[in-house]
Order: structure tokens, then C-alpha cells, then sequence
């Protein structure tokens, strides 16, 4: 499947860079690029003053170079402050649940995975500037109250990030300072006594410097039994003008988020006679005694300075921290309908993970044959040094014990002393990269964007006993050819490279060799209405090979094999403004993944069809009310554990929302989700257990901008 249609794509990449089209218009006047100055407005970006779901900005995180989303040879997806505002998106797993092609995976409560095109994501970039995490998963619920919008880029970006993950890079874009005084509250209140507070104040200090804060609180119960969340955030940033030309720019943010009966792991979909279970929506393994409290803490430092010509400068430091301190149990086996037969494995840990990243840039116009065109070049280093401490509880010998039937689900279960053997994991991984791209004006209608990076990777230390000492170095090019049908139309192909270490094991404790092979797309881009609606259809296509894939097993230590990969799939995507006052972003995704030998489907714990839909309208005559929907809806999941094959047959979530504005600076909005209490697993992606997803629920919130 894929072959055929990998080379048929380049053959017609090279066939558009053919001499032909690319002979000298000696007689042509310069072709201008669009604007390339950070921050300025773009083609296909609306102004700040509207309500708008297409961007207000460029997007430069796919490439490096500041194009619209008709002009970027890759899938992008943005969400705006405005839909998440809308919506009570405020966490990243809202924003994503709601993104075109990615689902979430919950595969317990204080841990998720995200998925796009079949692959996880696991790099995550702030302002265009991140390293992959090192370790799977994202540990709790990263708040979107410090975002102005959210960037998502579909299919391979070993360009900019050095990892060729074919899934997806989530760029997380930071609110930063205005220069005029703008300040807003906002008190929500919801089902199961769940409450949050955020501020959000910002403007100039003196003539030349700009500051704003953020905070958030959030506080409550849950659907699931016993389970309480509490979270803190806060966010400062200062920028100053040192000369006309030169920004300085210094934040932090920190996020403490307290977890209290929480589960580790989750439900056991089968009895011991192979049928399948079906407990209450609330139903929860979480002991009274469990907790996972953690601290994300991130600082970052930039100096951008603009030059005479049109170039710019910009030297990037980030520093991240997360930190996690934990009881946990987790509970495993099947067991009979009066819950015998389970066994118990409580575990205390302590967490840590630090990454420093620094990333030195310059972007620019040149002018080479009566043409200008666009560069980017860079350099960047990373270090991710992950580390963690086990604290075992000793039945006898053995970590594990029986659990009563009475404890199950009662959270009864008494606290052990964790008192016997201890492991742990210590590790850094280093990466080093350079990366070059240019936007080449090829011809009025034409556009080529190429590129490459040498990455080298680096990791030593161990995990649980097992080394995770390794090297590995590639170059990753990139080659992009949008073609503008007409001023509003384009088509383009993109291929690139795949290269991407592993940190997964095998069952000897050997890490998995890079994942390496291709990765291409095509298609049609549409701006409509001077940019205030974006569409998108989209053709990919992905070889991967030593993909790591879980083995089957009861066990919470994960062991992994390589698989050899075909996918390929569709995507279409509307964002944007379809009239005045009738917003909307909604995106259908069809995906299919097989083995590189036989054919035969993997992965069917992802959905092969989603969709996605969120619109507001704000009715004529009746200005002050705004009234919204999201849908999600999925196809058909399944998995296999121990011969028993799990099923979650395809179901929508639909949530609705009123907002009144009674004031030009007062409004409320009332959410109800789920309002058709939908019951569905939460997710099928490990062996033999799952959770439910939350039942109808409503809040309410009220905001007031100064």
C-alpha cells in the first residue's frame, strides 16, 4: 500500500522541481514573500478585534518560517484562546480530545497518552522551542490558562524538533505582555463540587517595559469514587525594549497539581470465565491512602533582535522541571463476579524529570535571481535527565498479594510500610542539532520550502536495572512544494525522513534501536473570506520500521518489541469564521494501519474515524447570546488480552453552551457535557483494564475584563 504511492508522490515532487519550471524569468519583477516579521499579521491571519477561530498569527513551528496555514506543506491545527474560553478548555487534554486526528488516551486518571496517525506524541514545545520528554505519557493535566493558542503539527517534524515522529508536535504558544492595561476574572462552579478562579492582568510598566501574571485554582470531588483534584497555577512574564530593535524577555510558570485517591492502573475488563465485566461509571481502585502530588515548574530567557535588512536574531533558553511524589496501588487479574482472584501491588514513588533546552536562530529574506526569498538557520542542544525511585512493600517475599473482595473497589485496602526492595531509574539524554530551511519563490505560483537537520542523540545511565547507554546520529532532510492555483487555493507535497530514538525496552533490557523510514503528504489548501476560514484535505503516508510495541502482559513494567509499519490515511479540516458571528473548527480523520509484511491491521485500539466539531453562533438580533456546540465522535475500537478481545463500539460526546454577555465587559456561560450520558471506556490501549469516561455533568461560569 504504501510503497506505490510514496514513490508516485516524489516522482511527482521531482517532476514539479523539474528544470523546465525552474528556468530564469530574467524579464519578471522581484516576487515578494508575505510578511516575515515576528508578531506582524500575515497572509491568512485576522486581526486581534474579532472572535474568530482561524489563527491571529503566522505559524512558524512546522518550518521555522513564518507562513500562514495555506502556505505551510504540512497539517496544522490551531486552537485559539477564543475557542478554549468558549468551550472551558483548560486542560491540554480538552484542547487535544477536541484537535482533528488525535485522540486521547486515559488509561488512568492522573495519566494520559496522545495519538496522532496511529504513533504517540511525546515532543512538546513551548514557542516553537522543546525537546521530546524522556519518559512515555504525560503525567497529569498541564493548564491551558498561561496559552494564547495551542499548534498542532500533524505528520513527521524532525525539521524543527530533531525527533521524526510521524504522529504529531504540540506547540504550546505562552500569553505575553500587551502595552495597553487589560485585566479579566473569571469563578466557575460545577458538578461535583468542582470550583476554579483564574486572573489574568497585563500591560506597561514604563515606556519600555511590559509585564503580565496569570493565575489559576482549581478544587474538587470527581464521578469516580473518592477521587479529589486540586491545582495551582501562576505564570509571570516581563518584556523590555533595551533599544528599538532589541526584546528581552524573561517568565516562569509553575503548576502544583494534588491528587488524592487516584488510580494506578484501572478496572479489569473480564472475569475469570472470560466474560466481560460492566461496573458503574464511578467506579474507581483508588485506596484511601493513594495520592501523586506534582510540580511543574518552566523558566525561560530570550533575546530577539531585529536587524536593518529584514532579519532577525533570537537566542532561547528554557529550563523545565517536573517533580512527583507518590502512593500508589495498583490492582491486576481477573476476577470472578463475587471479586475474588485480584492481587494487590502498592508502590511509593518519587519522580523527577529536568530539561534544558537552548536554541540559537536567525530568519530572514534574501534575494537571489530577481527573487526574495526566505531562510531560516539554527542550532540547538538539549538534555532531558530523567530519575525515579521505587519503594516496594514486602508481602513474604513478593511485591504482590491477594485483595480481599470486600477491598476491591472500596479503597479499603490498608497502607503497607514500604519497607521492601527499592529500584529506581536514572538517565540523561542529550540531544545536538543544527537545521537549515529556505522558502524558495520559484515561480509567481510556485513555492519550494527545503531543508534538513543532523541530529545526534546520546543517552547513558540506567532504568530499573536495565542500561540505557546508546548513541545515534542521522541527518533528516525536508523538501515541501505548494503550488497556488489561485490567491486563495494551493496544493502541495511535503516527504521527509523518519528518525527517532526509543527509550523502550526489550524483555533481555536491551533499548530498542531508532525507529527510521519515510513519511509523506499531499493536498489542497483553501483561505476563504480574506483569511477568517481555513480549509484543509489532506493524503498521508508513512513507512516506519522497529516501532515499539507493548508486549502482553498483567505486569505494570512494560516490556516492548519493534514492529515493521505501513499507515496512511485522510484528513479534513474547516477552521475559522463561516459568517459573521458563526464560528467553527471541525475535522474528519481516517486512518489505517498495517503490518510491513501481511497486511494485517495493528493498532486497533486506535479509532480508524474521527471526527470533531465545535461552533458557536451568536444569533441576529440577539447579539449578547452566543450559543455553542462540540461533538466527538469515534469509530470502533478493539484490543486482546489473554485471548479475550475487549470491544468499545463507536459513540459521540456531545457537550452544548449558552453564554450571555450582559455587559460589554460582564458575561456568564453555562456547559453541559455529555448530554447524553454517553457510557464508554475512556481507552482500550492497555491489555485487560480501562475506566469509564465522565457522565453528564454542567458548570457554570462568570468573567469580568477591566
Amino acid at each position: 500500500m504504501g510503497k506505490r504511492i510514496l514513490i508516485g508522490a516524489v516522482n511527482a515532487s521531482l517532476l514539479i522541481l523539474s528544470p523546465s519550471l525552474l528556468a530564469d524569468e530574467a524579464n519578471t519583477s522581484a516576487h515578494e514573500l508575505g510578511e516575515i516579521s515576528v508578531g506582524a499579521s500575515a497572509p491568512g491571519t485576522v486581526s486581534d478585534d474579532t472572535e474568530s477561530y482561524a489563527p491571529k498569527r503566522a505559524v512558524s513551528s512546522a518550518t521555522g518560517l513564518s507562513m500562514s496555514l495555506r502556505e505551510t506543506p504540512q497539517s496544522v491545527s490551531v486552537t485559539t484562546r477564543t475557542e478554549m474560553d468558549d468551550f472551558g478548555q483548560n486542560t491540554i487534554n480538552d484542547v487535544l480530545a477536541n484537535t482533528t486526528g488525535i485522540t486521547v488516551q486515559k488509561y488512568e486518571t492522573d495519566r494520559a497518552e496522545y495519538n496522532a496517525r496511529g504513533f504517540d506524541i511525546d515532543t512538546f514545545k513551548y514557542d516553537g522551542v522543546g525537546s521530546p520528554s524522556g519518559r512515555p505519557g504525560v503525567r497529569g493535566e498541564l493548564d491551558t490558562a498561561l496559552f494564547e493558542r495551542v499548534e498542532v503539527i500533524r505528520g513527521a517534524n524532525g525539521l524543527m524538533t530533531g525527533a521524526g515522529e510521524p504522529s504529531a508536535v504540540v506547540n504550546f504558544v505562552r500569553k505575553r505582555p500587551t502595552r495597553d492595561s487589560q485585566a479579566s476574572v473569571g469563578l466557575t462552579g460545577g458538578s461535583w463540587d468542582t470550583y476554579r478562579a483564574d486572573g489574568d492582568v497585563s500591560g506597561s510598566l514604563t515606556d519600555n517595559v511590559r509585564a503580565r501574571v496569570v493565575t489559576a485554582y482549581r478544587d474538587g470531588n470527581s464521578y469516580l469514587d473518592r477521587y479529589e483534584k486540586e491545582r495551582g497555577v501562576l505564570y509571570g512574564v516581563v518584556e523590555a525594549d533595551l533599544t528599538e530593535n532589541t526584546l528581552f524577555t524573561v517568565g516562569y510558570s509553575r503548576q502544583e497539581d494534588k491528587a488524592d485517591q487516584n488510580m494506578w492502573g484501572s478496572l479489569p475488563l473480564f472475569y475469570a470465565d472470560g466474560t466481560p465485566t460492566d461496573f458503574s461509571t464511578s467506579t474507581s481502585t483508588g485506596a484511601d491512602w493513594a495520592f501523586w502530588d506534582t510540580v511543574k515548574e518552566d523558566a525561560f530567557v530570550e533575546l530577539a533582535q531585529q536587524f536593518d535588512n529584514g532579519w532577525e536574531g533570537k537566542a532561547v533558553y528554557q529550563y523545565r522541571k517536573w517533580e512527583g511524589d507518590s502512593k500508589l496501588l495498583y490492582l491486576f487479574g481477573n476476577p470472578t463476579r463475587d471479586l475474588d482472584g485480584m492481587f494487590a501491588y502498592p508502590s511509593k514513588f518519587q519522580s523527577y524529570e529536568r530539561q534544558e533546552t537552548v536554541d540559537l536562530s536567525a530568519r530572514g529574506p534574501y534575494e537571489v535571481g530577481g527573487r526574495v526569498h526566505e531562510m531560516v538557520i539554527g542550532f540547538n542542544r538539549g538534555k532531558v535527565r530523567p530519575k525515579e525511585m521505587s519503594f516496594f512493600a514486602d508481602f513474604g517475599g513478593s511485591r504482590f498479594t491477594p485483595i480481599d473482595s470486600e477491598q476491591v473497589f472500596t479503597g479499603d485496602f490498608p497502607e503497607p510500610a514500604f519497607d521492601g526492595e527499592q529500584e529506581g531509574s536514572d538517565w540523561v539524554d542529550r540531544y545536538l542539532g543544527g537545521y537549515l530551511a529556505t522558502r524558495l519563490n520559484l515561480a509567481d505560483p510556485l513555492t519550494a520550502v527545503l531543508g534538513a537537520r543532523y541530529q545526534d542523540v546520546e543517552s547513558e545511565g540506567e532504568a530499573y536495572g536495565a542500561s540505557r547507554t546508546s548513541s545515534a546520529s542521522e541527518l533528516v532532510p525536508y523538501a515541501g512544494v505548494i503550488l497556488d492555483l489561485t490567491e486563495q487555493h494551493s496544493l502541495y507535497t511535503s516527504y521527509t525522513t523518519i528518525f527517532n530514538p526509543q527509550t523502550e525496552l526489550t524483555p533481555n533490557g536491551d533499548r530498542l534501536d531508532p525507529v527510521e523510514g519515510v513519511n509523506i503528504e499531499y493536498g489542497l489548501k483553501s483561505e476563504w473570506f480574506q483569511g477568517r476560514l481555513n480549509t484543509s484535505l489532506v493524503a498521508f503516508e508513512t513507512e516506519q520500521k522497529n516501532v515499539a510495541e507493548q508486549i502482553p502482559s498483567n505486569q505494570p513494567q512494560a516490556e516492548f518489541r519493534g514492529e515493521d509499519f505501513d499507515s496512511g490515511g485522510y484528513e479534513a479540516e474547516v477552521s475559522g469564521e463561516i459568517l459573521n458571528d458563526w464560528n467553527i473548527t471541525a475535522g474528519y480523520s481516517y486512518l489505517d494501519i498495517e503490518d510491513d509484511d501481511k497486511g494485517n491491521a495493528l493498532r486497533t485500539y486506535i479509532p480508524e474515524e474521527t471526527f470533531t466539531l465545535a461552533t458557536t453562533y451568536r444569533p441576529v438580533g440577539l447579539k449578547k447570546l452566543k450559543v455553542g456546540m462540540t461533538v466527538n465522535w469515534q469509530s470502533r475500537v478493539t484490543n486482546t488480552s489473554g485471548g479475550n478481545e475487549t470491544k468499545q463500539e463507536s459513540y459521540a460526546l456531545v457537550n452544548l453552551m449558552a453564554g450571555y454577555d450582559f455587559t460589554d465587559h460582564f458575561n456568564a456561560k453555562l456547559r453541559v457535557n455529555n448530554v447524553t450520558d454517553e457510557k464508554y471506556l475512556s481507552s482500550l490501549r492497555y491489555f485487560g483494564q480501562s475506566y469509564y469516561g465522565p457522565p453528564t455533568n454542567a458548570n457554570l461560569s462568570l468573567n469580568y475584563t477591566f
